[in-house]
């Protein structure tokens, strides 16, 4: 029983980022970010290339070491800890175990090409989680019937299009039961006959109610999946909020000069609209 006043596992946001920032050198690529991603919610991060969208990402489960502000996931910060009111960095041990919780589907597959579809999904489940190989396996079977690949578990990544190997990639990172899911445009390598496959199982991930924070230049797909859209642009959060209200009534100038920008120049651009 909590005590009054006392949060609730729901109550806490699975991201809370406050003032992030990195640089590269002397060059900075965000600006004191703050982000709250609520349990069970999708956030689409659209922006400019350059803007920092990726490296936004990469903040969130300590791939890039931030230079000020925090990140929490699931209530507990990720890459550093608490000791007399000053920030530590974690060991690599430490971090990687936390990172655990953190699902990545990245631009290109990262699949192991010397490995078949079943050792890529049971590889990380049996050496980080110490599941069974049984166990291993059979989840690893209903990820593949989840993202429409049943029956692949014996074929290698070569002797599969782009678009079956980044559903791999996503039942991949799956196979960890991440509590958070990050997607880095997914698509954006994909031909474009492909696309619509990636998006599908996304679509149906969200719908499950896994909390993801997506990357995209897919317009449509963020009105129909999004909970919140952020426009990021010179490393700073130009606007953020509904999607019914960043994309189709924006309050910024630089958003609205944005849209137009890929809007006229996407098919999915104009599907949202």
């Amino acid at each position: 029983m909590n005590a009054p006043g006392t949060p609730t596992d729901a109550a806490v946001p699975m991201v809370r980022v406050r003032g992030l920032t990195k640089r590269y050198g002397t060059v900075p690529v965000l600006n004191g970010i703050d982000l709250d991603v609520l349990r069970g919610e999708v956030t689409c991060v659209i922006g400019p290339s350059g803007s920092g969208k990726s490296t936004l990402l990469r903040c969130l489960n300590h791939l890039e070491r931030i230079d000020a502000g925090t990140v929490e996931i699931d209530g507990r910060l990720i890459g550093h800890r608490r000791r007399n009111g000053k920030l530590h960095e974690l060991k690599e041990s430490a971090i990687a175990r936390r990172r655990a919780d953190i699902g990545m589907v990245f631009q290109s597959f990262h699949l192991f090409p010397h490995l078949t579809v079943l050792e890529n999904l049971v590889e990380a489940p049996t050496a980080v989680r110490k599941l069974s190989r049984q166990d291993a396996e059979r989840t690893a079977g209903d990820l593949l019937e989840r993202v429409g690949l049943a029956g692949r578990q014996d074929a290698y990544p070569r002797h599969l299009s782009g678009g079956q190997q980044q559903r791999i990639a996503i039942a991949r990172a799956l196979a960890m039961e991440p509590k958070l899911m990050l997607f880095d445009e997914p698509t954006s390598a994909l031909d474009p006959e492909l696309v619509g496959e990636v998006l599908d199982v996304m679509r149906d991930l969200a719908a499950s109610g896994m909390t993801m924070v997506v990357v995209t230049h897919e317009m449509a797909f963020a009105r129909q999946a999004a909970d919140t859209v952020v426009l990021l642009d010179s490393g700073e959060v130009v606007e953020s909020g509904p999607p019914e209200q960043v994309l189709v009534d924006p309050r910024e100038a630089r958003t609205r000069e944005f849209l137009a920008r890929v809007l006229e120049h996407t098919p999915a651009g104009r599907e949202a609209r």
